[in-house]
């Protein structure tokens, strides 16, 4: 075969009946065609050259072809191809002769000068393959799409696809340098026009193929097996799809279901097959046929008709452990004919378990969404039919999840040292966990030197084989969790004598020497070499980029990227100038940037992103703006940035209308009111156009509603709610979008007589589109005239109102009384006051007053006190000065008692305060361990000392504090330096940063008109001041006090008030606490000065008369006894002896108490009175009258005889017992001291 040097080749095998792919030659001396843009071998098999080189002059060309199904290899004799230099074209066939022609000389040829050095004309491209303007191609669904165009032309064309009416599906594919078109998968959607253009700059050619999507039968619903209980009613459908469409045909058994006996129960209704009323014995095999001429399906059910009470399938009493807060399902497989109906019950009690967080599958599964702590237990499952039931449990644990609460943190360590790296787990206690550790993701290996307990793992003597990444696994039976740590080993300090080990951690040097490399249209490769990371790895790089078109100057973060990188491919945006830098990052904190790279600039391209927020809306009835959100600046792609827009009424057959437009909206006017358009968008510039967007619909303007609901009426009301009724209006003339029905209704009076109302209109919005719609209106005011109309409402309009109705609520409970004050009149009395609430919702017909006493966290029982109501006051006497009272007060309509108003009575105390004359509280030792715990460290002793406060502000406040430490004075004045603090200097500031100090647990605890304030700090004793920053919420005004530590009481706060406080270093003003905020307690009225009050004057001359009373007593009683026998004794010799003994033995003692003050108390005041009964036994103790006690010297012998002695003591008590009336009641002296 001889063709013309530049012109086109193909190559067709006529004679060839299969087409079957090309193989390539079978032996090894023979090499494959190399293809490309020029030469490729087409879908058929043959070969195409678009057109020929000097090179492509051969005399071996050979086609080889497989045969798949007899595994044999073909090959055609060889071809031969001269290529001439003198002839405009030849068509190669293997049986012409080249006689005619001059044959190029082969050996000439100049791989530089493929076309052999000839001035050759050039040639406007043709189609080689297909042939003509079009095609068609038929392909089947869900099978591959390829189109093919092969074109021939000098220079070789270029080949392009696309779809006429749309965008080339998303799963297209070109293969074959654009000249083949694949499509995967293929559906009915992409059926359509296809063309290929073939161009280059002397022209372009167009081919059109229509595909046709045709589709064996595939299924839609697919029978399935069926099982009835005898007299039940069943059907399967057999639906599929198909083009063209499918045929169904039912068999039964495998024969014909119209050849078969007639069965009255079965009915064929076209794809589905209705089963009444069926018996036992029709059970059968029931198959579905679907075919058309592309193919068929066939498809099994068995229909079996049963007689079975329900049973279980799983095994019995499951045990099911779920972790917390997880979601949940709980199997009950059954069976059972005819289908049983199934529950699920919790713990043998309740209803069925459906809805909230349960919810039952048709399966029997239950779904628990959230397992909690309270879903623990047994689950029962019962599956019930007419023919009895059957029941499984399963047992439901909830456990705690496994969790690692104090995860291994990252670390770098010296070489030598000791890690420690934590892994403290928390579990529920019945699971036992498994802690692992690996390293790299590796298995740990132990050995002799490394340590592992429960919750750290301890590496000795670190090495540089001990550094990477350790992750410890903590797992249990059903579940699990991980951490992981990078270890860092870092040199001796002695191999670097210049580095002392004991420099602390800094931020990491920037990247240098950043360098671009592998450059693509949308890409580039940036490499850098990491800085000196001082101590800390480096953990994260950070790219950002500049580019000067849009926003010059301003830095952008680009990505991030782990520290073990320093060579990246960033991927970009076209048209757009860039430079790079580059972050360090490590555990103290980022690099200053590295320099910029040099400038790298992407080409333009078309738009890839859709612009977004596209929506079509009307500003008037007769118009639509469409509006969308513009691309941002590197979305542009390219100069000339414009949006083409389209839209067409929605359902209307109309076609699509577009303007392009630069800004961010486009104006449709002329639109009828409120009718629905179709609306895209596609950005485009100087490169070509973006995709499109997706359809969305918009609609144009509304206007108002034209009509009105009627027949506004109410069917029942109550005293804060009604029901409402109206008649909708016709949804066509809202003339909008439907929004709702807008009740206005508006408080006309009150029926409480004199009680002013507000008439203010309020609006409750109803959105129902049924028949008869109905509402609720709630919140409304008790025993209240109310009027009211209703509009309805499209997204912007309203129109005319309904009839205006008129209703009255019923009576209420009433509101809380206006206020409710505690007032104290006295040590014994608390005085309420209220007044009568601002809503009574009703008729007042009283008060109601509930109290209790408080005695810290008991409470007495309750009491109840009944008032009428022009009674809003009342007094209480208090049975000590030290009860306190919790108050409820509630007014009362006929309804019942409204809300209650709770206060409880303050503290009522007149003792000392603490407070001193400069208005400084002072706080003991005792006070303040019980009130800040636990306490700071002991701190040296400081001088008691006034602190005057500083004010910040045109404020009068004045805030006065004092330490709170006890201190002690001595006489000798010692001076302590004061421990140095070494600041460390910020590089990136000129200020000063202690290093590691704190301030903490900033405590306050306030009062009415002080404060207790406490903190905790670690500054060296004496170290530095501090000061408080004390700002009133109300003005704002800012109060500082200097202190030197805590605790303190701060004096001289407003009553109620909210402050805002914070304490800082005096030297270190960086070191601060958190700021919190406090309100003081409310202050009560003032005590009053009790020493002046009427009543404590009367009290104390009491006192002192009832002492001069007993005074007296006590000389008489002193004083009315004689000596023995004379007649002042009258009740025994004995028993004066020992009350003369006595005087005597009480006129020798002094009475006078330490302090000096006169004790009116004898030891004869701790005996019974005379008269008395002595014990509960009537019994004596010898000791009682034994004149040995009371003697004064020697043994006390006494000289009568002793039997004597204890006879008379036996009848003096007799006489005592019997003549206890006629003697000593009847003495007046003897009345005096009984009642003393």
């Amino acid at each position: 075969m001889t063709h013309q040097l530049g012109t086109r080749a193909d190559y067709r095998e006529a004679q060839q009946k299969q087409r079957l792919p090309y193989e390539g030659p079978p032996a090894q001396t023979m090499s494959p065609i190399l293809q490309d843009k020029r030469v490729s071998m087409g879908l058929n098999g043959d070969l195409y050259f678009s057109n020929v080189l000097a090179k492509d002059a051969h005399n071996d060309y050979s086609c080889n072809a497989r045969f798949l199904f007899t595994h044999t290899i073909q090959q055609k004799n060889p071809f031969s191809l001269k290529v001439q230099t003198n002839h405009n074209l030849f068509q190669m066939k293997d049986d012409i002769s080249p006689s005619r022609a001059e044959p190029y000389d082969e050996t000439s040829y100049n791989a530089t000068d493929p076309y052999g050095g000839r001035k050759l004309a050039e040639s406007t491209p043709t189609f080689l393959s297909p042939s003509g303007s079009e095609s068609s191609k038929m392909v089947l669904r869900d099978e591959q799409l390829l189109l093919e165009c092969i074109a021939a032309g000098l220079p070789t064309p270029a080949i392009k696809w696309f779809k006429k009416g749309g965008d080339l599906p998303g799963r297209t594919k070109f293969e074959n340098y654009n000249k083949t078109l694949k499509i995967t998968n293929v559906s009915e959607e992409d059926a359509g026009e296809y063309v290929c253009m073939a161009n280059s700059h002397l022209g372009s050619i167009r081919h059109s193929i229509f595909v046709q999507v045709k589709a064996a039968p595939y299924w839609l619903d697919k029978p399935a097996n069926l099982v009835l209980a005898p007299d039940e009613n069943g059907r399967l459908v057999c639906r599929a799809n198909g083009n063209p469409k499918t045929n169904i045909q039912w068999l039964i058994n495998g024969q014909p279901i119209d050849s078969s006996p007639h069965n009255p129960s079965r009915q064929v209704q076209g794809d589905t097959l209705i089963f009444r009323s069926v018996q036992i014995g029709s059970s059968a095999v029931y198959q579905c046929n679907a075919s058309n001429e592309h193919g068929y399906l066939l498809a099994n059910a068995f229909v079996s008709v049963l007689d079975m009470p329900p049973r279980m399938l799983a095994p019995k009493n499951q045990l099911i452990k779920v972790i917390q807060n997880n979601r949940t399902f709980l199997d009950c497989p059954f069976f059972g004919s005819p289908l049983p109906d199934l529950r699920w019950f919790k713990n043998g009690q309740g209803s069925g378990l459906d809805g909230g967080q349960y919810r039952v599958y048709v399966n029997g599964t239950l779904e628990i969404i959230r397992a909690r702590m309270e879903d623990e237990g047994t689950y029962t499952c019962v599956a019930s039919s007419m023919l009895g039931k059957a029941e499984n449990q399963v047992r439901l644990e909830v456990k705690e999840p496994t969790r690692i609460i104090r995860a291994p943190e990252h670390q770098s360590a010296i070489r030598g040292s000791t890690v420690h790296l934590d892994c403290k787990v928390t579990s529920d206690p019945s699971l036992p966990v498994t802690v692992s550790w690996t390293k790299d993701d590796k298995p740990l290996h132990l050995g002799w030197r490394l340590k592992k307990n429960e919750q750290s793992l301890t590496i000795p003597n670190v090495n540089e084989g001990d550094e990477g990444t350790y992750s410890c696994s903590v797992r249990s039976e059903i579940d699990e969790d991980s951490a992981s740590a990078r270890l860092t080993v870092l040199e001796e300090a002695s191999l670097h004598p210049s580095v002392s080990s004991a420099l602390p951690p800094d931020r990491p040097d920037p990247p240098m020497d950043l360098d671009l490399s592998d450059p693509a249209a949308r890409s580039v490769r940036l490499t850098w070499i990491p800085g000196n990371d001082h101590r800390s790895p480096i953990t994260e790089f950070l790219v950002q980029f500049e580019e000067d078109r849009w926003e010059s100057g301003r830095w952008q973060d680009l990505s991030s990227y782990p520290g073990d990188l320093n060579s990246v491919i960033l991927q970009l945006n076209p048209f757009v100038n860039y430079q790079f830098r580059v972050i360090a990052f490590n555990s103290v904190g980022q690099s200053t940037p590295s320099r910029p790279s040099p400038r790298y600039k992407t080409s333009g391209a078309v738009p890839d992103a859709i612009p977004r927020g596209l929506r079509g809306w009307g500003s008037k009835k007769d118009n639509m703006e469409i509006t969308w959100e513009p691309l941002l600046d590197l979305e542009r792609n390219g100069p000339n940035m414009h949006y083409s827009v389209w839209w067409r009424r929605k359902d209307a057959g109309e076609e699509w209308r577009n303007v392009t437009t630069a800004g961010p909206k486009h104006v449709v006017h002329n639109t009828e009111t409120y009718v629905p358009y179709e609306i895209k968008i596609q950005a485009r510039n100087e490169f070509g156009q973006g995709p499109e967007s997706n359809v969305v619909t918009g609609y144009s303007g509304e206007d108002n509603p034209s009509d009105a609901p009627t027949d506004l009426r109410v069917l029942k009301a109550d005293s804060t709610k009604v029901n409402l009724h109206w008649r909708p209006v016709d949804l066509s003339s809202v003339q909008g979008e439907f929004k709702e029905y807008r009740l206005y209704y508006w408080r006309e009076s009150s029926l409480v007589p004199g009680l002013l109302v507000s008439k203010e209109k309020k609006t409750k919005g109803f959105y129902s589109v049924v028949a008869e719609p109905s509402g609720v209106l709630s919140d409304l005011v008790p025993f209240s005239k109310y009027k009211m109309f209703m509009v309805v409402a499209n997204s912007g309009l309203e129109g005319p109102p309904s009839n205006t109705v008129e209703i009255t609520t019923k009576e209420g409970v009433p509101d809380a009384p206006k206020f409710f004050r505690i007032n104290r009149r006295g040590f014994d009395t608390i005085h309420l006051q209220w007044d009568k609430p601002l809503e009574p919702n009703g008729l007042l017909i009283g008060y109601q007053l509930k109290y209790q006493t408080v005695n810290a966290s008991r409470m007495g029982r309750h009491q109840l006190e009944t008032f009428l109501p022009n009674v809003t006051e009342f007094s209480l006497r208090l049975p000590d000065r030290s009860t306190r009272y919790k108050f409820f007060l509630s007014a009362l309509t006929q309804v019942g008692a409204g809300e209650v108003f709770a206060e409880e009575s303050p503290h009522f105390t007149n003792e000392d305060n603490g407070t001193d004359s400069t208005g400084l509280v002072e706080l003991t030792e005792a006070s303040v361990d019980s009130a800040f715990s636990p306490t700071p460290p002991p701190l040296a002793p400081l001088p008691p000392t006034t602190i005057a406060p500083t004010t910040i502000s045109t404020s009068t406040t004045t805030t006065s504090t004092t330490t709170a430490a006890t201190t002690t004075t001595t006489e000798a004045t010692t001076t302590t330096a004061r421990p140095e603090l070494v600041p460390t200097r910020r590089n990136d500031q000129n200020v000063l940063v202690a290093p590691r100090l704190e301030i903490w647990n900033l405590t306050v605890e306030p009062n009415s008109n002080y404060a207790n304030v406490s903190w905790r700090h670690n500054f060296p004793a004496g170290s530095s001041e501090f000061v408080l920053e004390f700002t009133l919420d109300s003005d704002k005004s800012v109060n500082v006090v200097p202190v030197k530590q805590p605790p303190i009481t701060v004096a001289d706060l407003i009553a109620g008030a909210i402050y805002h406080l914070r304490v800082y270093s005096h030297e270190l003003n960086s070191v601060s606490s958190k700021s919190i905020t406090f309100k003081t307690k409310a202050a009560y009225i003032d005590q009053v000065d009790i020493a002046t009050q009427g009543w404590f004057i009367g009290l104390m001359c009491a006192i002192a008369l009832i002492i001069l009373i007993l005074l007296i007593v006590c000389f008489i009683k002193r004083s009315r006894g004689g000596k023995y026998p004379g007649g002042g004794c009258v009740t025994g010799f004995a028993k004066c002896l020992v009350r003369d003994k006595k005087d005597m033995a009480l006129d020798a003692v002094d009475h006078k108490d330490q302090d000096g003050s006169f004790d009116y108390h004898s030891d004869e005041d701790n005996k019974p009175l005379q008269g008395s009964q002595t014990s509960l036994d009537g019994n004596v103790k010898e000791s009682d009258d034994s004149l040995v006690d009371y003697g004064e010297g020697g043994d006390g012998q006494f000289n009568e005889d002793g039997s004597f002695i204890g006879q008379y003591t036996v009848k003096k008590d007799k006489d005592e017992t019997e003549g206890n009336e006629s003697s000593e009641a009847t003495s007046p002296v003897n009345a005096i001291y009984s009642l003393a």
